[in-house]
């Protein structure tokens, strides 16, 4: 099976280690076939934190280029980022795609615009009728044109509320827009790092929820496992290889390529 990680950060965002090229000989050494760097997106006027400064993008692109060339002979490196879609920003996605040269974006809703217009961090939300926003919001990106992945989608279940109504309408309703529009959807191994958590629905990871996971099973939808490591040694450890084998034991449709 090709051996590949789209979901991958660096140094540059203030919570991560090792530089790009660290992980490109760490892809190298695990004998992966594609990499994918997908730093977290610093928007203009640095609205978010947790990520490089707006000034070090045309930096962190360069350097990915150039890890590009460098090691065309033995590894497909893209370069690309993880970022909130934000109405209002168009313009910026197609200037990172089309001017600026990356290769795919992928959806990192840890922030969304609520019915009201607030913008919302995903863990602070108090009430599961926030998750059905979540969802409208994050559709909107799906939509857009600019998202190659949506980034573990199921991150909303951080929040430790009780399962209701609306926590199986936000998972129908990602669904069947990930169905709609033969969207990629990400079950992320990151969450297991994490470890398990008291919840008030008993113990379990943050994330992946198999609530969710069983939903995106029954629909076939496309769905890739990313490690969203944080250091070099995570491209494609023993985390990455549970993830691969409990999304199996799903039955996911399971995808290598975006």
């Amino acid at each position: 099976m090709k051996k590949v990680n789209y979901h991958t950060h660096c140094a540059r965002c203030r919570h991560a280690i090792g530089t790009e090229e660290n992980y490109v000989e760490k892809a190298l050494e695990y004998e992966l076939d594609v990499l994918g760097f997908s730093d977290h997106l610093p928007f203009p006027g640095d609205i978010f934190g947790m990520r490089m400064p707006y000034a070090e993008i045309d930096e962190y692109i360069t350097t990915v280029l150039y890890l590009k060339e460098k090691y065309k002979n033995k590894l497909e490196i893209l370069c690309g980022f993880e970022g909130e879609y934000i109405k209002g920003y168009e313009y910026f996605y197609d200037s990172l795609l089309n001017e600026k040269k990356c290769d795919y974006l992928i959806m990192g809703q840890h922030f969304y615009e609520d019915s009201s217009g607030n913008m919302i961090n995903v863990y602070n939300i108090h009430n599961s009728e926030q998750y059905i926003d979540y969802t409208n919001y994050s559709i909107q990106g799906m939509k857009s044109g600019y998202f190659s992945i949506f980034a573990h989608p199921d991150i909303i279940f951080v929040n430790n509320l009780a399962w209701d109504n609306n926590c199986n309408r936000a998972c129908d309703l990602i669904i069947e827009a990930a169905a709609e529009n033969n969207f990629i959807i990400e079950y992320n191994a990151n969450g297991y790092r994490r470890g398990l958590h008291e919840f008030i629905d008993g113990k379990r990871y943050q994330y992946p929820h198999i609530q969710f996971w069983k939903r995106a099973a029954d629909a076939k939808i496309p769905v890739i496992i990313g490690s969203d490591c944080h250091e070099p040694i995570q491209i494609y450890d023993d985390i990455v290889k549970k993830a691969y084998l409990e999304a199996g034991e799903l039955g996911l449709n399971i995808v290598l390529d975006i």
